[in-house]
């Protein structure tokens, strides 16, 4: 039951409802919900090959075909949602609905909806889909080491709009924090961080981010000479797989809201040479029997920490396989632009691949000191402590990139004195300047050298069953056919305008993507 002494405006409806918590939700809560709210469809969402969201809506006309459905989910095509992975004639599976994900759909009020996964005709798990491959990697690394993985997501993009009032412009790249009347998206965001909200409980804040762009330039109508400003959208932590889902329903909560206010939202890495790009930065926890072991007993970070550190420095090189998947990728992962080029951590450093961030380990309760009416301090429930991984972008495959982190962490802690070394040879003590060591190796500069790596490196996620050997080919593939070998080197090449040119050109193509 819930047990709050308090009613919050941003509480999932639903749980307020039966007065339950989410983990707790039955088909008699449902069937409650349905009759009580006078909900006329229930809706399922799931990811396809491509990341996105799918939907099927179903109508609700009787108790037990509404039971029914709750009960077995329905069937779907799988060789249309992961086409070139699956034959047609083994293409059948079902989609069952996760109860705790239920929410109440912000743009349909007649809704119900659930974030649904995908089973095989034998009523397992189906090998080669997102969700699935995500849970198998964090069971195997539960099972395995006895952590559970925690993840929160910097979620980043560009509202484009027409901006016909001048007045109160943003400086180029100086749009962190901006306020209103500068900021001009404010109450949109607020709209979606509401929903979000609601829907996942885990948003932590949200604000304007460094771009912003007066006029873009490009061939593309819905860009050309249109205002962009950049958002970012924080989580708190959760498991990875909740993770996941979260990340992929408030992106289709984002572009939603967007288009209600006549405006458009794009993830895309890159959408101007000039101009901030848009990361999909993760801060991941090591959490055993529900505490967070990111530290050790003097609050510096714990022995598993830096194993953790060393598996995502071995893994890095072919995990950009699933975290930077478009040209326009390796366009944002450049010296000079806050994003990383080589394979390195430090404490501080935000050009650093990984960072370790503050997390109020040396002092907290920290309003005390300026209101000294306080008396009680709030009692910690554990420590916050993180490590973030600044490479991914808005391409990023979610499901199969937090996979990808499952066992990059499991490797790292199984493989002690490999892990430890590499966190030791990769770090960076002072700031990174105008170069790195060259003893650090360089992370991948295009989508095909992403491919190669995956290739090179398939043993490890295809171990176990973890990742299907259809799956890695299927990326790869995917990722050959941006057909970037060499990209920067062959723009450096060019003279400025002709270079700005086709960057834009890189960066414009297959906007809907991302």
């Amino acid at each position: 039951m819930v047990t709050s002494n308090y009613n919050f405006a941003l509480e999932n409806p639903i749980c307020k409802i039966v007065n339950k918590d989410k983990n707790e939700l039955t088909r008699s809560d449902f069937l409650r919900i349905i009759s009580e709210q006078q909900i006329e469809r229930i809706t399922f969402h799931y990811v396809a090959a491509d990341g996105k969201i799918r939907e099927m809506h179903i109508p609700v006309q009787n108790q037990y075909q509404t039971e029914l459905v709750l009960a077995d989910g329905e069937r779907v095509d799988s060789s249309s949602l992961f086409k070139g992975m699956v034959a047609s004639d083994k293409s059948d599976l079902y989609v069952v609905p996760i109860y705790k994900s239920a929410f109440l759909n912000p743009f349909d009020s007649k809704s119900l909806d659930f974030f649904c996964r995908f089973f095989d005709n034998k009523g397992n798990p189906a090998p080669f889909t997102p969700d699935n491959i995500l849970a198998k990697a964090h069971r195997q690394l539960k099972e395995q080491t006895g952590f559970d993985l925690l993840a929160l997501g910097e979620l980043e993009f560009y509202l484009i709009f027409d901006q016909p009032n001048k007045k109160y412009l943003i400086g180029k790249q100086q749009g962190y924090h901006a306020s209103p009347p500068f900021a001009k998206t404010t109450r949109m965001v607020n709209q979606m961080m509401t929903l979000i909200a609601q829907i996942s409980g885990s948003i932590k804040y949200g604000h304007n981010e460094v771009g912003f762009i007066e006029s873009l330039q490009s061939e593309l109508d819905e860009l050309n000479g249109k205002t962009a400003e950049q958002v970012e959208i924080e989580f708190t932590l959760v498991g990875i797989e909740e993770l996941a889902d979260y990340l992929v329903l408030s992106s289709w909560i984002i572009r939603n809201v967007a288009y209600q206010n006549n405006c458009f939202a794009t993830f895309f890495p890159k959408i101007d040479p000039e101009h901030a790009g848009n990361g999909l930065h993760f801060h991941l926890a090591l959490s055993k029997n529900g505490k967070n072991k990111m530290l050790d007993s003097k609050n510096e970070l714990s022995s598993y920490a830096l194993k953790l550190i060393g598996g995502l420095c071995q893994f890095a090189p072919s995990l950009t396989s699933f975290g930077n998947t478009v040209a326009a990728s390796y366009l944002r992962l450049v010296p000079g632009q806050e994003a990383p080029t080589r394979i390195c951590w430090s404490k501080s450093d935000r050009n650093a691949m990984i960072r370790v961030p503050l997390a109020w380990s040396e002092r907290n309760n920290l309003a005390s000191i300026l209101n000294p009416s306080q008396q009680e301090p709030i009692q910690y429930r554990e420590p916050r402590q993180t490590v973030e991984l600044r490479s991914p972008d808005g391409s990023a495959f979610v499901h199969l990139l937090l996979a990808g982190l499952a066992v990059a962490a499991e490797w790292g802690l199984k493989h002690p004195d490999e892990s430890s070394k590499l966190a030791r040879m990769y770090r960076i003590s002072t700031e990174l300047q105008s170069s790195i060591s060259q003893s650090m190796e360089a992370l991948g500069t295009s989508c095909v050298e992403s491919a190669e790596k995956l290739l090179r490196h398939r043993y490890f996620f295809e171990r176990n069953g973890i990742f299907p050997a259809e799956v890695i080919d299927y990326y790869a593939k995917l990722l050959q056919s941006e057909n970037d070998k060499d990209l920067n080197i062959r723009l450096i090449s060019m003279p400025e305008e002709e270079r700005i040119i086709e960057s834009r050109s890189i960066m414009h193509r297959n906007l809907y993507r991302c």
